[in-house]
C-alpha cells in the first residue's frame, strides 16, 4: 500500500513540475514564522528541499535573520545527522542530490522540527519516502516540537502506518 501511495503523489509532483512547486512554496516563510512554536522556539530544524518538496529555502534565510539557531539534516550511512548552519556555511552536493551543509554535528536539544514527507493525514501520520531517515531521527527527539509540512494534494485520507512510525504534533499544508 505505501509504495503505490508514493507513486501517485510522485506522478502529481511530476505532473505540476518543480517550477510549480516552487511558485506553490510562496506562503511557507509567512506560515511557518506564523506558527507559535517556531516563534518560540530558539533552535528550529529546517531542511533543504529536494525538487519535489516545499521550497524551504527562504525560510532557512529568514530563520537565521530572526536570530534562531538553524539545524539542518544531513545523511550519513542510513542516518540523519544534523548539523548547524550559520551564513558562512558551505554547502556541497550530498546523497540523493541534495544539497548539504559542510559543519560540525549538531549535539544539542532541538526545539522545532519541520518535518517534509510524501504524504500526510489528518491524524498527523506521515508517509516517507521509505528509508526511515525520519522516523529513526525523530523517536532521538521526541521532545521537540514536529511540523509536517506539504502541498494540499499530499494529504491523503489515511496512512497506513507501523509501529516505528512517527505522528507529527502539527500539519501546514501549503
Amino acid at each position: 500500500m505505501k509504495p503505490e501511495l508514493r507513486k501517485i503523489i510522485r506522478s502529481q509532483k511530476k505532473a505540476l513540475g518543480a517550477e510549480a512547486l516552487v511558485q506553490m512554496s510562496l506562503p511557507t516563510v509567512e506560515r511557518v514564522t506564523a506558527n507559535p512554536e517556531y516563534q518560540k522556539a530558539g533552535r528550529v530544524m529546517l531542511y533543504y528541499p529536494l525538487w519535489d518538496e516545499v521550497d524551504t529555502r527562504p525560510l532557512i534565510t529568514r530563520a537565521l535573520d530572526d536570530g534562531k539557531r538553524v539545524i539542518l539534516p544531513t545523511v550519513v550511512g542510513d542516518d540523519i545527522i544534523p548539523v548547524e548552519v550559520t551564513r558562512q556555511t558551505v554547502w556541497v552536493k550530498g546523497p540523493f542530490d541534495i544539497m548539504e551543509p559542510v559543519a560540525e554535528r549538531y549535539n544539542e536539544d532541538i526545539d522545532f522540527i519541520l518535518v517534509p514527507g510524501v504524504a500526510f493525514d489528518m491524524n498527523l501520520n506521515r508517509l516517507g519516502r521509505g528509508k526511515g531517515y525520519y522516523d529513526r531521527f525523530l523517536s532521538q527527539h521526541a521532545d521537540a516540537y514536529r511540523l509536517g509540512i506539504c502541498f494540499g494534494f499530499q494529504v491523503l485520507p489515511e496512512i497506513p502506518t507501523e509501529p516505528f512510525d512517527f505522528k507529527m504534533n502539527e500539519l501546514l499544508v501549503i
